[in-house]
């Protein structure tokens, strides 16, 4: 899969049923010797976002259980 098509999926925690915000608006952490996708950093933003800090998660790639045509499904940290 390329990384392209991941961009506009929702990422969801199965454990919590949370929605962790687009894949898109995501920053990922690489390891700059082997290029790998370590974890990725979500940004939930909000219609109120300048009332509120926006919250940020980082999750490990290794957390990601089930990737499907509209979503990203984790477990929980």
């Amino acid at each position: 899969m390329k990384l392209s098509e991941l961009y506009n999926k929702e990422i969801i925690n199965i454990d919590t049923g949370e929605n962790l915000g687009i894949f898109g608006d995501c920053d990922l952490i690489l390891n700059e010797k082997t290029g790998e996708i370590i974890s990725f950093v979500s940004g939930q933003s909000s219609n109120f976002s300048f009332f509120k800090e926006q919250k940020k998660r980082e999750v490990s790639w290794k957390n990601i259980k089930k990737i499907g045509s509209d979503m990203i499904i984790i477990e929980d940290i």
